[in-house]
């Protein structure tokens, strides 16, 4: 299933059913993982062309986790971490698909770093590897759009770099069936591509990532796991539009555009 968020003139945001180009409004949010959606459809279906797709959760915290690839740390010029390094990006960072990624003026190098998001479903901690799929409701694209000046300035502490309004875009929708240990995640600049990998090359994997965070942290519904970025991330500039691919779920499409200074 394909589950998004969206809006329409004169409604306020509402969640729906994607299938093929035809969205079917859901009365109330989204089934809890595993459950069928029949009950939470109202009957109304609207063209995909007709609406606004939003960011599809409007997550509590984005839980990131970096150097999840060997080829980024190495890049990087860092160690593969023994456990997950993982970081809180803000709720205020999130945008939708096609919302401008605005490059702030305390920057003067804001990368771009495609990744594979997971979306939680149920409230979840203590969740052991053999379990921890179970939370998840689905899967999204991601891009952790960090300001890469700043996170060398502040050393191991990636809050600033990685916390602006904006630098978090999700979408296009949450994909509930996916084989997320092992697809390709991409991302183009201008229609060239920069970044591409695969979900099996990554150092932590997923079931192994939501048992960590869960030992410290309850995840609730509607919270994302960014799960880390293979190679290739490189600076954005103004005018750029980034385009984040997740194989099985689609493509997550952004413009890029200078902020004035406040």
């Amino acid at each position: 299933m394909r589950l998004c968020r969206f809006t329409t003139l004169g409604h306020p945001p509402r969640h729906g059913l994607l299938k093929a180009d035809l969205l079917h409004v859901l009365k109330a949010g989204y089934p809890e993982p595993g459950a069928p959606v029949e009950s939470l459809l109202t009957g109304e279906a609207l063209p995909l062309l007709e609406v606004r797709l939003l960011a599809p959760v409007e997550p509590g915290k984005i839980v990131a986790v970096g150097l999840n690839y060997r080829a980024h740390a190495k890049e990087m010029n860092k160690p593969v971490p023994e456990i997950p390094r993982i970081f809180i990006k803000p709720s205020t960072s999130v945008i939708g698909p096609e919302d401008t990624i605005l490059l702030p003026p305390q920057s003067q190098q804001v990368d771009h770093e495609g990744e594979l998001g997971v979306v939680i479903g149920r409230r979840a901690w203590g969740l052991t590897e053999a379990d921890a799929l179970s939370a998840v409701l689905g899967y999204t694209c991601v891009n952790d759009v960090t300001a890469r000046d700043l996170q060398v300035q502040d050393g191991q502490q990636y809050t600033r770099a990685k916390g602006f309004d904006t630098f978090c875009p999700l979408g296009p929708w949450i994909e509930t069936e996916l084989m997320a240990d092992n697809t390709n995640v991409s991302l183009t600049v201008n229609g060239t591509r920069r970044q591409h990998g695969s979900t099996a090359d990554m150092v932590f994997n997923l079931p192994r990532l939501l048992s960590f965070i869960t030992s410290i942290m309850t995840l609730m519904p509607g919270d994302v796991i960014s799960t880390g970025t293979p190679p290739g991330v490189a600076r954005m500039v103004d005018g750029d539009v980034v385009e984040v691919t997740v194989a099985g779920i689609g493509t997550l499409r952004n413009p890029v555009k200078a902020r004035a200074a406040p």
